[in-house]
């Protein structure tokens, strides 16, 4: 028996399941640069170049791919202000705001147990 999900679009929910599709947004979620910009976003909207500059270290490219890919699937708003030159903030959607709340307790937990946890590099 095949299960269905509620939209009909694909099987049964199972990350586990080689062909879910529950793994690509795993994929994006657990991407450190895509864990960081949403939780910069939870304090309100910011430009790119705020959004760079508290980012520390992710380059205008990899920044640029990470916002495209979070507002493809649905976690972020871009708005265009008409200005010279353009205005463009980025906001979370409710589903980016819904995901920023295990997403942040993940970030404090890594950060309260840093110390414990064994060096790989």
């Amino acid at each position: 028996m095949v299960l269905r999900c509620e939209t009909g679009r694909h099987d049964h929910h199972d990350v586990y399941a080689a062909m879910c599709p529950c793994r690509d947004v795993l994929d994006l979620l657990a991407n450190k640069w895509s864990a960081l910009v949403i939780g910069a976003l939870e304090g309100g909207p910011q430009r790119f170049g705020a959004l760079q500059r508290h980012l520390q270290g992710v380059s205008p490219k990899v920044l640029t791919q990470t916002l495209r890919r979070l507002e493809e699937a649905g976690f972020l708003d871009r708005t265009i202000y008409p200005a010279v030159p353009l205005h463009v903030e980025y906001a979370l959607t409710d589903l980016g705001r819904s995901v920023a709340v295990p997403l942040a307790l993940l970030r404090g937990w890594v950060e309260q147990h840093l110390d414990e946890i064994k060096p790989y590099v």
